[in-house]
C-alpha cells in the first residue's frame, strides 16, 4: 500500500532537446543512488529514463518527464511519467514491439522500457498525445490503487497543491489540498494538511476535515477535500471545504461531488459529508482549481481502464492551467 502522506514531488523536465534527456537520466541515477537501489535495478532505471526521455526529445510535441521516488512502508523505488501532445499511437501493441519506428530509428525504445521497468502503463490517443508511466523497484512492483500529480504555476519552484493517500483495514481515503495563494507559504499550509491527515486516526471524511481545519489555524489556510472509497458498500463518502472539485467517473457517466464554501484553518460555516454511488469500474477524481472541470473521459477511449497514475497525468496534461498551481488525485477500487 501507499503509506500515509505524500509521494515525493520529484522533478519535472521539459524535453526540448537532447541535453534535457541527459539531465533527466542523471537525475534518475542520483535518485537511484540516494535510494540505494540494487545495481541491476539502477541500470534498468537508467535505460528506462534514457529511452523515455529520448523518445520525447526526438518525436514529441510539448513533451515533459517527471522523475520522482515512490515508496511503500518497506521499500522505495523510482517512478517516471512521460507526457506529450504528439501525434499519438493508434496501435499500442504494435508500437511497443521492437523494430517499430515512425522516424526511421531502430524503434527499440518502448520495448526496452517494457522489459526493464518493474511496472508500466501506457495510453495514447491519436491527435492528443501519449502518457507513459513506469516504476523501477528493488524487487517485484507492488500494486497501487491511487496516484496523484502536482505542478507549480509557471515561474514558481514549489506547488501549493498537495495530496495524501492512506488505507487502513480496507478503508481507502484520499486528501486533495490547495494551500491559499502560491509559493512557499501555500506549500507550507498544504504540507501541514498532509501531515495532519497522516497522523489522524481513521474517521469519516467530515470528521477528518474538521480535524484538518483546526490543525491549519496557524497557516494561511487551504481548500481541501477528503474522499473515502468503500467498495463493500459501493459508495464514496466525501467532505470538502473550499474550491476542490471531486468527481466520480464511470465509463457511462460522471457525477460531481459537493464541496462547501470556506477556507480550512480560518473560515467555515459548516462541514457536511455526502455519499455517492461508486460502481466497481469507476474512479474518484479530486483536483484543485488549477485544473479546469470540463475534462471528459469520453474523449479518451479506454482511459478509465488504465492506472490511476495514467489517468491523473492525462487530466493534468489536458485540463491543467499554467497560471495556477495544479494538482490531480485519482483513486479506485481495483
Amino acid at each position: 500500500m501507499i503509506p500515509p502522506g505524500l509521494l515525493d514531488t520529484g522533478a519535472w523536465f521539459r524535453m526540448e532537446e537532447a541535453a534535457s534527456a541527459s539531465a533527466a537520466r542523471r537525475a534518475a541515477e542520483r535518485l537511484a543512488e540516494e535510494l540505494v537501489l540494487p545495481e541491476r535495478r539502477a541500470s534498468a532505471l537508467s535505460i528506462v529514463v534514457a529511452e523515455a526521455a529520448g523518445n520525447l526529445a526526438k518525436h514529441a510535441r510539448e513533451g515533459v518527464l517527471l522523475v520522482r521516488p515512490v515508496r511503500t512502508l518497506d521499500e522505495a523505488g523510482v517512478e517516471i511519467i512521460a507526457i506529450d501532445r504528439g501525434p499519438g499511437m493508434a496501435d499500442l501493441a504494435h508500437s511497443v514491439g521492437d523494430g517499430h519506428s515512425t522516424t526511421g530509428t531502430l524503434g527499440i525504445g518502448l520495448g526496452a522500457i517494457v522489459r526493464q521497468a518493474g511496472w508500466y502503463d501506457l495510453h495514447s490517443v491519436p491527435g492528443k498525445g501519449t502518457v507513459l508511466a513506469a516504476r523501477v523497484w528493488p524487487g517485484e512492483a507492488p500494486a497501487t490503487w491511487a496516484a496523484g500529480l502536482t505542478r507549480p504555476l509557471t515561474g514558481e519552484t514549489v506547488s501549493g497543491d498537495a495530496y495524501g493517500v492512506k488505507e487502513i483495514d480496507g478503508r481507502r481515503q484520499l486528501l486533495m489540498v490547495d494551500g491559499l495563494g502560491h509559493g512557499g507559504l501555500a506549500a507550507a499550509a498544504s504540507a501541514e494538511a498532509v501531515r495532519a491527515f497522516a497522523e489522524t486516526p481513521l474517521a469519516p471524511p467530515a470528521a477528518v476535515v474538521e480535524t484538518l481545519h483546526r490543525r491549519l489555524s496557524h497557516t494561511r489556510g487551504a481548500a481541501l477535500a477528503v474522499a473515502e472509497l468503500d467498495g463493500s458498500a459501493g459508495v464514496v463518502r466525501y467532505a470538502g471545504l473550499g474550491n476542490i472539485s471531486g468527481t466520480v467517473l464511470a465509463p457511462s457517466n460522471r457525477r460531481g461531488m459537493v464541496s462547501l464554501p470556506g477556507i480550512a484553518g480560518h473560515q467555515r460555516r459548516q462541514i457536511r459529508q455526502y455519499d455517492y454511488p461508486l460502481p466497481p469500474e469507476a474512479v474518484v477524481l479530486l483536483h484543485s482549481d488549477g485544473v479546469v472541470d470540463r475534462w471528459d473521459p469520453a474523449a479518451y477511449p479506454g482511459v478509465l481502464g488504465h492506472s490511476p497514475l495514467v489517468i491523473a497525468a492525462t487530466v493534468l496534461r489536458d485540463a491543467g492551467t499554467r497560471h495556477d498551481d495544479a494538482g490531480v488525485l485519482v483513486g479506485g477500487l481495483r
